[in-house]
């Protein structure tokens, strides 16, 4: 394709499912709500990159983590002592959950959607039964909760804390079933991988540690980062896993042998959230710096930034197709 200058190309909502775009030059682009999915785009030179922003759902004080339902219809947001629940279709608020006395630093929803786990800065968990109301409380962490993340399988919750130890709770009996020293300083982020095997917890140590689900033995330590590391994410095929740090940087580390793969610098501030799409090929990132920026995987390139908060971005999330990214913010906002 040769080169356009000059020119807005509005692509939004597009669907360019295995189009070929390599080799292609565009400015001005606007892609809202574009379907790449499977397209060629090798040696694009695309500048000024627009995604309109689709809501902008004022909410909590301190939007401090966002996660979607599995069937991509509600999206749950922990903020200041309560969760709400949104229809994404509408954006308004569904419904109210309380029960926590702090901060809700994390929640996540069970890969069947029924439940929702959160963990907050009170030390404790709870487990909300969306379509019943039936609500759960899970003490046992003598510290802040600042994430929780369930097993694939759906029958495992994982919880990191402040008091430098990892949690597994059975969710059926909702009893804990075994406890993991992080042998660091607080644990800010825990993620299982898709095969449910192995667990990645990111401390302000400034180390990754990879532990054995099965054993609670550690697997791997995982050594870059300079300062603490907020959040991991495995890609869905479970090959790869993202951290992001108070360094400002990205790191892709090969999830088999440990190996530093790709560093990620353009954030000019800390990284609090890190995540993937179901492909796998696009990673997003919310930081300090109020942005969003959307990198591919492959190149280590920023393929678009994202800017709309007014204040730092805390959380970030993909839905279930893809589609659409979410964000949390300390702007008391979720776009």
């Amino acid at each position: 394709m040769g080169e356009y200058k000059d020119q807005r190309y509005q692509f939004d909502w597009g669907n360019f499912v295995g189009c070929n775009f390599k080799g292609s030059q565009f400015q001005n682009v606007d892609m809202s709500g574009v379907n790449l999915n499977g397209a060629l785009l090798l040696n694009c030179l695309w500048k000024n990159i627009k995604i309109c922003k689709l809501n902008k759902l004022d909410s909590h004080d301190h939007v401090l983590s966002v996660c979607f339902s599995s069937d991509g219809t509600t999206l749950a947001s922990g903020g200041d002592e309560s969760i709400l629940l949104w229809d994404i279709r509408t954006g308004k608020q569904i419904s109210k959950l309380e029960g926590h006395s702090n901060y809700v630093r994390s929640v996540c929803f069970s890969p069947n959607g029924k439940i929702l786990a959160s963990g907050s800065d009170d030390n404790s968990i709870y487990l909300w039964y969306v379509n019943t109301g039936e609500k759960v409380k899970i003490d046992g962490h003598s510290n802040c909760v600042n994430s929780v993340c369930f097993s694939p399988d759906g029958t495992t919750l994982a919880s990191g804390s402040d008091n430098k130890s990892i949690r597994l709770w059975d969710v059926k009996t909702e009893k804990e079933k075994a406890q993991f020293d992080g042998k660091s300083g607080r644990i800010w982020s825990v993620c299982f991988s898709p095969d449910g095997f192995t667990l990645a917890q990111g401390s302000d140590d400034y180390s990754i540690r990879l532990w054995d689900v099965q054993t609670g033995k550690e697997k791997a330590k995982l050594v870059g980062h300079s300062n603490s590391i907020n959040s991991v994410s495995f890609s869905p095929d479970g090959t790869i896993l993202a951290s992001g740090s108070d360094d400002n940087s990205i790191r892709l580390w090969d999830a088999q042998t440990g190996k530093e793969k790709a560093k990620l610098d353009g954030h000019s501030n800390c990284i609090n959230s890190v995540c993937f799409p179901p492909d796998g090929n696009t990673l997003a990132s919310g930081s300090d710096d109020n942005s969003i920026r959307l990198w591919n995987v492959k190149t280590g390139l920023v393929k678009a930034q994202l800017v709309g908060h007014i204040n730092r971005v805390w959380s970030v999330c993909f839905s279930p197709e893809g589609t659409i990214l979410a964000s949390g913010s300390d702007d008391n906002s979720i776009r």
